[in-house]
């Protein structure tokens, strides 16, 4: 039994109230180290022209596509822009790769057409064990590209195959709260990043 079945009550309210005080201990958790240390990744691709790509699966997948809207759309920074791509957004490659050569290859393949050296791939896994995120991850060791895992529960593989990374530390099978967490610093980032961008384009005073 997880947390959000151990909070479960047929009283709406009251399971709100349980949920969202749960999600509130699960965000004071969080190492703030590790959001600055993202922020600053991000910044620092910005300033080289690197590219970030986001993968998830399910509700990640969602996120994934979230971040790298408001990274690179959200930010209205085009002189000097984000480059942000989800590569969870195209049906037709992923259900093309998935199709002929499994769905561990789904984001592997895109990395091995448009990354290269320097650029950031950012996983967003709960478990942090999905196998085609893994392989992700393997393949940039031989192409110098950062890794960043964001997860939930213990981690998993990515949490330690990563250069740096965002831990969630949530029950098992808490899938919920960890995907709100994740959620929260997709836009603590872009909040961050917009205002910052903005700052260093006005004039002093």
């Amino acid at each position: 039994m997880n947390t959000i079945d151990r909070l479960f009550t047929t009283d709406p309210a009251e399971f709100a109230g349980a949920y969202i005080n749960y999600v509130q201990s699960v965000l004071e958790c969080i190492d703030r180290t590790e959001i600055g240390r993202f922020i600053r990744t991000l910044l620092e691709a910005r300033d080289r022209g690197a590219t970030v790509f986001f993968i998830g699966n399910g509700g990640s997948a969602a996120t994934a596509s979230h971040f790298a809207n408001d990274l690179a759309i959200g930010t209205n920074e085009y002189e000097r822009p984000f480059r942000a791509i989800s590569l969870s957004d195209n049906v037709a490659i992923l259900t093309a790769v998935g199709n002929d050569f499994g769905y561990d290859e789904v984001f592997v393949r895109q990395l091995r057409i448009h990354a290269r050296t320097g650029d950031v791939l950012v996983g967003i896994s709960v478990s942090g064990n999905s196998s085609n995120l893994v392989k992700a991850f393997e393949f940039t060791l031989s192409v110098g590209i950062k890794t960043v895992a964001i997860t939930g529960t213990d981690g998993g593989k990515m949490k330690a195959m990563a250069d740096e990374g965002i831990h969630v530390p949530t029950e098992a099978k808490d899938y919920g709260p960890a995907e709100d967490a994740h959620l929260i610093l997709n836009h603590l980032a872009g909040a961050y990043l917009m205002r910052s961008v903005r700052a260093a384009l006005a004039p002093p005073e």
